[in-house]
């Protein structure tokens, strides 16, 4: 699963306010491990996210508790199989791709890799 912009901005403003005290994020056990955001819902958290406390609990409850875990699943099950002598690689490949996006972002071609749906080849046999 891919983050999406709105994901990005959430973690950010999230950084943010975990570097200046302002939330924690714990792990909870309570029968099966989770993370959980910690300290002020209030007013402020309202206001530096634009969304509802629950709107706050949802993102991070998906970042965070399915997306991060989840690929890390995805990791673990491919190393035992695999190994890890894969490992290196697969980060040389993600570093390049991030570094990709951020030039296209910056440059202002934000679906540069994608195809519009009117452009892609027929399936199948002839044209």
């Amino acid at each position: 699963m891919k983050l999406t912009v709105k994901d990005k901005d959430f973690l950010e403003k999230l950084k943010s306010l975990l570097e200046a005290k302002e939330l924690k994020i714990n792990l909870k056990e309570d029968g099966l491990k989770r993370f959980v955001l910690r300290q002020n819902y209030g007013d402020k958290i309202e206001k530096c996210f634009g969304m509802t406390r629950q709107g706050v609990r949802w993102r991070f409850q998906r970042l965070f508790n399915d997306i991060y875990p989840s690929a890390y699943e995805v990791v673990y099950y491919l190393e035992t199989h695999f190994g890890t002598e894969l490992r290196s690689m697969a980060l040389e490949i993600a570093k390049e791709r991030v570094a990709l996006r951020k030039k296209a972002s910056q440059r202002g071609f934000f679906e540069v890799c994608r195809r519009k749906t009117s452009e892609k080849k027929p399936v199948g046999g002839s044209v």
